[in-house]
């Protein structure tokens, strides 16, 4: 065997992103249909058009597939630069209330989380492929913030990190409590007093973060 054909040979075909989003758009579709617990690898490769083999070499289990296909969802939040951080952050709930407003979100959030707590390895994916993921949202935030002079610049980076974590745990804890554990509407009025919450919150915590050690 030449050496092309054994370079070939041990990388296997190149990933097809068609392919992915087929699997992921149909692990999403059979959530809602079956339920955590009727659903299967092999239901979902039937549902995506691919072998029950190709769902395999990219995912080791159904936890991890249902994983991406939940993380892949909350990839579409964004943060808009709307002139204040109260209307970035405004516009970021109500975007992310309308995310799990959606059947599938729905559906996967709330059959992982309720899988993660007796499955450490899947908690640890939902905290690295959603979570971590989605802090980015904060830190640009804070950073287009301090551009704009609404909040002092950082002198301690941990205290700092410290801070967008918890803007992050308030916020997300917040939204999906009110949305699916409460059943409340996400609505402007609610937005609001939240928001005005978290700037009177964050507000003093940036400036207790810039004080000098």
């Amino acid at each position: 065997m030449c050496s092309r054909t054994r370079s070939r040979a041990r990388s296997g075909r190149p990933r097809s992103a068609e392919a992915d989003t087929a699997i992921l758009e149909a692990t999403r579709a059979a959530l809602v249909e079956l339920g955590w617990s009727k659903l299967t690898m092999g239901d979902v490769a039937t549902r995506a058009g691919v072998a029950k083999t190709t769902l395999y070499r990219r995912w080791a289990n159904k936890n991890e597939l249902v994983v991406d296909a939940v993380a892949v969802l909350f990839d579409e939040l964004e943060l808009p630069d709307l002139g204040s951080l109260q209307a970035d952050i405004a516009h970021v709930v109500l975007q992310f209330a309308a995310l799990l407003e959606r059947p599938e979100t729905k559906t996967a959030l709330m059959a992982v989380v309720a899988e993660s707590t007796r499955d450490e390895p899947l908690r640890e994916r939902i905290r690295t492929s959603i979570v971590d993921r989605q802090k980015r949202l904060v830190l640009e935030g804070r950073q287009r913030a301090q551009e704009r002079g609404e909040l002092p610049g950082e002198r301690d980076p941990l205290a700092v990190e410290a801070i967008d974590d918890l803007i992050f745990d308030v916020v997300a804890g917040a939204v999906v409590h009110r949305a699916l554990v409460s059943a409340e509407p996400v609505d402007e009025a609610w937005v609001q007093s939240l928001t005005a919450l978290l700037l009177g919150g964050l507000s003093a915590a940036a400036e207790q973060a810039g004080q000098p050690g």
